[in-house]
């Protein structure tokens, strides 16, 4: 129904422009913090402690910065680039592995149809590519959520075929998907605790098996296999929290004494945060994911509203023709779940939800194929003006802030454009097609990804790569790189700067860097001899008031990149919303 050579196609695109988060340095400021993390491991050769800003962390567990710190090992630091790539491209990985999770977890269930479309909507999901380019913990937890979610699917189906069988007549298969799917569940606790997979891929299969009436299937002794097996798995990071932070009651962490880091892994890190007692508290929206999805999962936010819209009105209405049974309810199982979990947090961020966007692909999918043509007609027009309001919009913002690259930028979504039109031109040409179902498909499918391609490649090449200069950090550690005279250790200094733009100095810097928090700590070392700081120009007055000799050696204009705001997008504004940060030799 849909051309292998027309999918292979737009899948190599989809791959190639998220991987173009390759071309840009890490984003400030959550990047910067846990690059620095891993960075330490790196450097330390200690991969049993996590240490930021010269202190103790527990905010996150280890696996993410374990992977990051084999890469390091693999490309090393000679190059701004090899710095980069040692910090994303285990998150691109794992993005990569998810596309193909997507393609296997649909096709347990759905057509050959429905998963290559899955693929392509979750891969072209705008704060997908966002978040390949502003790597956090979310594609490596997209990853660990959607390979259980087929391991344990696989494992559920052939528990169906063999419900009355022996553990011995089990297939071999069977234990495979099993070990696989705790051994993933363990990743993903290991990358964010333990609620989050509980919460997804576990409400997943009970609701499937709820609704399906195969509830008796819960109860199999495999499932308390899978329990202990991942148990089993995730025991480094316990005996990791339990020797850093349970054998040292002493420690400080978060203003107090007698922290548990195993408490903090089940408990305090996401139950915490949902009951908003924990150490980190949030104000939280009922209707932050509700608005957030719209942009977040364009340009399919509606088509999954509508694919989810119409699964439950499915389950309310039984036999319905305009609403029929799905396939399964892991998928709708999932996303609901952790959508609800989420809306009713205190706690909430915008990409959250990503690790749920491949069952809200599956479900869009699935509902595109089971569209009469004149409603696939009229979605494809409908999403067709959308894109072109989206693209109005986008090359606005990209002219009104006027990067060094405009001319370049804008040939880019000019060629883009029109070989999207000329490729995908018209969707009433479809009655001249015997399957005018697959014609539709292919039109609607060719404009959505030529609109994320562009999008994408408009960000990650030509928009972010002039935005990232005012990262002071980073073109800071550029500038000491540079020259050959910079010896010794930087010092980095000011409380409010760890938070800001000290973490990219550290990350990209070639030289040993200390962070100071006392003056009488900085008085100390200028003792001896100067040293280098590296602080806001207002802590450098700062200084200079307390006494301190500061020669100011060079300055870097800093914004915070990932929170972009009109005033800063202006160019008649944009100083304004600036903050100096200055290297300095004090004594």
């Amino acid at each position: 129904m849909f051309s292998n050579r027309l999918f292979y196609t737009l899948l190599a695109l989809v791959v190639a422009i998220n991987f173009t988060a390759l071309c840009l340095p890490i984003m400030e400021p959550d990047n910067g913090l846990y690059a620095t993390v891993a960075k330490q491991m790196y450097l330390t050769g200690d991969y049993l402690n996590l240490y930021s800003c010269g202190l103790d962390f527990l905010d996150k567990p280890r696996l993410p910065f374990l992977l990051n710190v084999l890469f390091m090992k693999l490309f090393g630091f000679g190059s701004p680039t090899a710095a980069t790539a040692a910090y994303k491209l285990p998150a691109l990985l794992c993005f990569s592995g998810s596309l193909w999770y997507t393609y296997h977890f649909a096709r347990l269930n759905y057509s050959r149809t429905v998963a290559q479309l899955a693929m392509l909507i979750f891969g072209t999901a705008y704060h997908v590519i966002l978040s390949n380019t502003d790597v956090r913990a979310e594609p490596f937890l997209t990853l660990f959520i959607i390979g259980p979610a087929f391991h344990f699917t696989k494992v559920w189906q052939q528990g169906e075929r063999n419900e009355h069988a022996s553990l011995r007549m089990i297939p071999r298969s069977h234990w495979l998907h099993l070990v696989a799917g705790s051994a993933l569940t363990a990743c993903a606790m290991m990358t964010k605790g333990p609620v989050v997979p509980i919460a997804t891929v576990g409400a997943g299969l009970v609701i499937n098996a709820l609704l399906t009436g195969h509830w008796r299937g819960l109860f199999h002794v495999r499932w308390l296999l899978a329990i202990l097996l991942t148990l089993l798995f995730i025991t480094p990071e316990l005996y990791a929290l339990y020797q850093q932070f349970d054998l040292h009651p002493e420690k400080v962490i978060y203003g107090k004494t007698g922290t548990s880091g195993v408490r903090f892994f089940f408990w305090d890190s996401q139950v915490g945060r949902f009951l908003n007692n924990g150490p980190l508290r949030g104000n939280g929206d009922p209707l932050f994911f509700t608005h957030t999805l719209l942009w977040a999962l364009l340009p399919w936010a509606f088509l999954a509203y509508a694919a989810v819209g119409r699964a439950i009105m499915g389950l309310i209405r039984r036999n319905n023709r305009d609403a029929p049974a799905l396939p399964e309810y892991v998928s709708l199982g999932a996303g609901l779940t952790l959508f609800v979990l989420f809306s009713a947090s205190r706690f909430q961020l915008p990409h959250y939800l990503n690790i749920v966007f491949p069952f809200y692909a599956v479900l869009a999918a699935h509902y595109l194929t089971t569209l009469t043509d004149k409603a696939l007609h009229g979605w494809t027009i409908a999403q067709t003006i959308m894109a072109g309001l989206i693209l109005t919009f986008v090359t606005g913002v990209f002219v009104w802030y006027q990067p060094e690259r405009l001319t370049t930028g804008l040939v880019w979504i000019l060629v883009l454009t029109l070989g999207t039109v000329i490729v995908f031109w018209r969707s009433d040409n479809v009655n001249e097609v015997a399957d005018k179902a697959s014609a539709l498909l292919t039109v609607l499918m060719g404009r959505m990804v030529g609109l994320m391609v562009l999008i994408g490649g408009l960000i990650n090449l030509f928009f972010y790569p002039s935005v990232m200069r005012y990262q002071a950090g980073m073109v800071a550690a550029q500038y000491t790189n540079a020259r050959p005279d910079w010896t010794g250790t930087t010092y980095l200094y000011g409380f409010q700067t760890f938070g800001e733009s000290s973490w990219t100095y550290e990350y990209y810097t070639r030289h040993p860097t200390q962070y100071v928090y006392q003056d009488s700590t900085l008085r100390r070392l200028t003792q001896t001899a100067p040293v280098h700081v590296f602080t806001t120009a207002v802590y450098a007055d700062s200084l200079a008031n307390k006494g301190f000799n500061v020669r100011r050696i060079a300055s870097f204009p800093y914004y915070r990149v990932s929170q972009l705001s009109a005033q800063f997008l202006n160019p008649a504004t944009r100083p304004q919303t600036l903050k100096a940060y200055v290297l300095a030799r004090v004594y």
